[in-house]
């Protein structure tokens, strides 16, 4: 399967979560307390089914807070509250545009050469030219060189 063809189906399977994310905001005292409470579940009993002492649960939710919790531990926590973990990594807006809008930003650095050594040679490009020859970089860095869009240039 050619790359974009395996992004165009990672799309659709993130597109939902992308409309979702906002409501799925973290709670402020993070989703294992939040979960856990609303199960009217103790921290003693979830240290009990994760096999931890008290101190443990607490000392969890306070990494889960500041982001220093592993992804096997929310695992393992959800699992012990009878809940599933779900880790994403959803891009801000659809692939093909950010794919783009970074093409963007390298053919502007290739243009702004071509367009100075047009100048030292007293040719010069209109706005529709810019434009189009623009759109033509663009689709050539997408098709063509796509491995290297990412490069600092």
């Amino acid at each position: 399967m050619d790359m974009e063809n395996a992004r165009k189906q990672l799309e659709r399977r993130l597109s939902p979560l992308r409309k979702i994310e906002s409501e799925l905001a973290t709670p402020p005292r993070g989703w294992i307390k939040a979960i856990r409470e609303a199960l009217n579940m103790s921290a003693v009993q979830l240290a009990k089914r994760l096999g931890v002492v008290r101190s443990r649960i607490n000392a969890l939710e306070k990494s889960e807070v500041t982001g220093n919790v592993t992804i096997k531990t929310m695992r393992e926590a959800a699992e012990a509250m009878n809940c599933r973990f779900v880790y994403a990594i959803v891009p801000v807006k659809p692939m093909d545009e950010i794919l783009r809008d970074r093409a963007k930003i390298v053919a502007k650095e290739r243009l702004q050469f071509i367009d100075h050594t047009m100048r030292l040679e007293d040719q010069t490009m209109d706005e529709g030219d810019r434009k189009q020859q623009a759109d033509r970089i663009i689709d050539e860095i997408i098709e063509k060189e796509a491995r290297r869009l990412w490069n600092e240039t």
